[in-house]
C-alpha cells in the first residue's frame, strides 16, 4: 500500500500524525531566526535546502531540525516548511542489473536538497524485533533503526517498516559512497519524519542511493555495525553498490536480532 508519510504500526504505540509540539506566533510570510522558537530548537533551511556539511564545520555535532507546523501562524510558503510539503521531484522505480529494484532521478538534484521520506509503519522496539525475528535470511528487509545521540547521553530510537506501507524509498539502495544523506525532521511531534537529502549535485539519469548504516555524513561510532562473527557472515547480503571502498557486505546490526 502507497503512502507518502509514515503512519502508525500495527502495534499502535507511536502516531507519527499526532499534534503535540505547540505552534509559532510568525506573522512574517517566512520565519526568521533567533526570533521564531521552532527555528531557535535547531538547524534552519538555507534557500537551496539542508547543508549539513557547513554546519558540521561549525559545531562538533549535527543540530536537530524542526520545521513549522499545523499549528503555526506563518503562512504555507514559510522557508521553514520543506520535507512537510512532500516529494517534489521526478524520480524513478526502475529494475537494475544486480540490486533488484533502484531509484533514479529523472532531473537534476542540487547539493543540500529535500528528495524524498523513507516512510512506513513507525513501530516500537519490541514490534520491530518481533518482525525482524520473523523473517528469513532470504526475505528483503526494509526496517530502519534510526538512532539519534543526544548530548546527555541519551539514545532516542526510531523503528520504520515499510514492507506493506511505504512509499518510493523503499525502493532506494544501499551504496558506501551514496549521493543522498538521512536526516531525522521533526514536524508536529518528537516522531521525526526520516527524511533524504542530496549529498551532492545528482544529474539527470543517475541512481539515487544512501548508506544504510548511517555512517555517511555522520561521527564515528555513531553506527552500531560492527565487525561480523564468522556465523552471522552467511547472514549478511553482499553488496553490489561498486564503488571504490565497498565493504562487500551491506550494513549489519545484530541488536535487533538479539533476544533479551
Amino acid at each position: 500500500q502507497y503512502s507518502p508519510e509514515s503512519v502508525a504500526g500495527a502495534d499502535g504505540e507511536l502516531d507519527p500524525t499526532e499534534v503535540t509540539f505547540p505552534g509559532c506566533s510568525c506573522r512574517s510570510r517566512s520565519c526568521a531566526a533567533p526570533e521564531c522558537p521552532c527555528l531557535s530548537r535547531g538547524h534552519s533551511y538555507s534557500s537551496l535546502g539542508l547543508l549539513l556539511a557547513e554546519q558540521q564545520q561549525q559545531q562538533p555535532f549535527s543540530r536537530p531540525v524542526f520545521e513549522c507546523n499545523s499549528l503555526c501562524c506563518c503562512g504555507e510558503g514559510c522557508q521553514n516548511r520543506l520535507v512537510q510539503r512532500g516529494l517534489r521531484l521526478r524520480l524513478q522505480v526502475f529494475r537494475t542489473p544486480r540490486k533488484g529494484w533502484g531509484v533514479r532521478a529523472l532531473q537534476p538534484i542540487p547539493e543540500g536538497s529535500f528528495v524524498c521520506e523513507y516512510a512506513g509503519e513507525v513501530l516500537g522496539f519490541a514490534e520491530a524485533q518481533r518482525r525482524i525475528q520473523a523473517q528469513s535470511p532470504q526475505e528483503p528487509n526494509y526496517i530502519i533503526a534510526v538512532r539519534e545521540h543526544l548530548h546527555d547521553g541519551r539514545v532516542m530510537e526510531t523503528f520504520v517498516d515499510p514492507t506493506r506501507i511505504g512509499n518510493v524509498g523503499r525502493f532506494l539502495n544501499h551504496s558506501c559512497e551514496p549521493n543522498l544523506f538521512m536526516v531525522p525532521v521533526r514536524v508536529d511531534s518528537m516522531v521525526p519524519k526520516l527524511a533524504l537529502f542530496a549529498a551532492a549535485d545528482i544529474a539527470a539519469g543517475e541512481e539515487l542511493t544512501y548508506d544504510y548504516s548511517g555512517r555517511f555524513r555522520n561521527f564515528p561510532g555513531a553506527s552500531r555495525e560492527h565487525k561480523a562473527l564468522e556465523e552471522e557472515k552467511s547472514l549478511r547480503k553482499p553488496c553490489y553498490c561498486g564503488s571504490r571502498t565497498c565493504a562487500s557486505f551491506l550494513p549489519w546490526d545484530s541488536s535487533l536480532f538479539s533476544t533479551p
